[in-house]
Parts: structure tokens; sequence; C-alpha cells
């Protein structure tokens, strides 16, 4: 059995039908029955039920699919690394963003790649953090974003930069005595209701490690794994939030909200670019992680990702 099987064996059962395959890649149906006997017979197993309407997957066809499709992803993208290794970066590069970085990081780096990069083809992915971690281990993504790397092991970690977090409220709703843009203690904030992402994700981990430790509760009222929807909360007066402030960078530029940066503890958060070493890195991902740098130094610099001030102490 090799990857040719395994190719032909995935068409088939993708396409539910010998017939249907049989047109997708170009072999006679005769021959792809050949080819799912033999891989039965080194297998010892049964892989597919025939009957008038098509196939249908055994148990160990299914079993034999998920490896089929992880064998022939690992071998493309093997190929892709040796022809890229003496040329110009070309191919497909899938990049996992959480809501908040991709708000300030993904127009600016989109526009990087297109110049710097015109043969590499970027495919932004957004979501919490907590799926941007499930994508890295089952190679939906090649690299993404991380902000809680604590149950991370198994690949490269590259730290880019720290984030203080914010208190968020809209200025006609701002609760707390000290104006908005001046430090207030987090003791403060965990007296008002927040709505904040659920326990499983980066941010709300990190949160509620600070809350931890500084011997504080919150008043979590509502948990949501969706940026726009907590930023909509707060825009309505039903709740305040606690964020990076790349995250609310829309909405502050608008003068909808206002925020405060949360000291005693000061609160910050790492933000880390990971990539997944158990699988085959492309020269195109390789220049892809350079130019990440790039931008972010970049965007850090000019003031439009704000990095975490230093504190005493």
């Amino acid at each position: 059995m090799d990857v040719k099987h395994l190719r032909y064996f995935i068409a088939i059962a993708e396409e539910g039908s010998l017939s249907a395959a049989s047109q997708r890649l170009g072999v006679a149906q005769p021959s792809l029955s050949q080819h799912v006997i033999r891989i039965e017979q080194e297998l010892g197993v049964t892989i597919v039920s025939r009957s008038p309407r098509g196939v249908v997957l055994t148990e160990s066809g299914m079993v034999l699919l998920r490896h089929a499709r992880e064998i022939c992803a690992s071998m493309t993208a093997c190929m892709d690394a040796v022809r890229q290794s003496g040329g110009t970066p070309h191919g497909l590069v899938a990049l996992g963003l959480p809501p908040s970085v991709s708000m300030v990081l993904s127009v600016p780096l989109a526009q990087t790649v297109r110049l710097t990069l015109p043969q590499v083809k970027l495919q932004v992915m957004e979501a919490m953090s907590g799926f941007i971690k499930k994508w890295l281990d089952d190679g939906t993504v090649d690299l993404g974003f991380l902000y809680d790397v604590e149950e991370v092991r198994h690949h490269d970690i590259d730290l880019l930069m720290s984030e203080d977090l914010h208190f968020f409220s809209t200025r006609e709703d701002w609760p707390l005595a000290a104006p908005p843009g001046e430090p207030v203690p987090l003791a403060e904030v965990a007296k008002l209701q927040l709505v904040l992402p659920s326990q499983r994700h980066g941010l709300r981990k990190t949160i509620d490690r600070f809350a931890r430790d500084a011997g504080l509760e919150l008043d979590v009222f509502l948990e949501m794994d969706a940026l726009s929807q907590i930023k909509d909360l707060v825009l309505r007066g039903s709740a305040f939030t606690i964020l990076a402030p790349a995250a609310a960078l829309d909405c502050v530029d608008r003068g909808e909200l206002v925020s405060s940066r949360i000291v005693d503890p000061p609160m910050t958060r790492p933000v880390y670019l990971a990539r997944n070493k158990a699988r085959p890195e492309t020269m195109a991902a390789r220049r892809l992680q350079l130019i990440i740098h790039e931008v972010v130094a970049d965007l850090v610099r000019r003031g439009i990702w704000k990095s975490a001030q230093p504190h005493a102490g």
C-alpha cells in the first residue's frame, strides 16, 4: 500500500461511490475496485461496504481514512518544502488569529505579505485562542497566536510582546471615581458586573489568574466567546469588560468606548506565536514568521499596537 492507494481511497470515501471517484481521479472504475481489494487483502479487514447506492466506510475504513488524510497531507507538505528549499517561497500558509490580534494585525500583515511574498497565499482564520490551540494540534493552521502556553507541549513558542489589560466602559456609564485614562485598581474592577470569555480561553485564564493571586473574586455575570458581542453589550451599557486595547481599537477610535489600565497588580498578558514542530515547515511559513515579527514591531513602534508599560517594583 502506497500514497497513491491512499489518495484513491480518500477520493472513494469522499465521493461515496466508485463511479464518482473514477470521474474525479480520471481512473477506470474497475481499477479503483482492484485498489480497494488490494488494501483489504493487505490489511486483512473490510474497509468499505458496497450497496446499489454506492459505498459506505466500515469502522476500519473510518480509521484508515483518518490516517490516510494525515499521511497524504504530510507528504504534500514534505514535497512543498523540498521544492521551495532552493527557490522562491510559494504556496498556502494558514494563520490562526484571535479576534483582538486580528483587529490590529490582519490588514497590515496581509498588505506586507502581498508585496513581499507575491507567490504565497495567506489564509487568515479567526477564533478565540482556545480554538487556535486545537487548530495547531490538528494541523488546521501552520502558525497561530496564543496567550496561554502553560499546557502547550509540542509547539515552538515565540514571545512577540506583552499587553496591558484595560477596563472598558462607555463614557456615559463610567462607574469609577477615577476618570477614564487613569489607572484603576483591580479591586475596584472586581466590584462591577463583567462580561468575559469562558474559562477555556487564554484571556479569561490570564484574568482569573491575576484575580486569584490578588485574593479577589470577579463578578462575571455572563460568559461569551465572541469579541464582537462582548463589545456590543458594553456599548449598550449592559456590562463592563476587561480587554487588551487592541481588541477595542475600533470602538475607541470612534469614541464609543473609554478605558483605564488595570493596576494593583498590573494586569498584563503575553502574546505568543506558535508552530506545531511535528509538522514539516515550509519556506513560506518561515518567511511569514519573520514578516510577522517585523510587522508587530512596526505596529508597536508606531503606537498602534500598545505594548505593556514598564512597571516599577
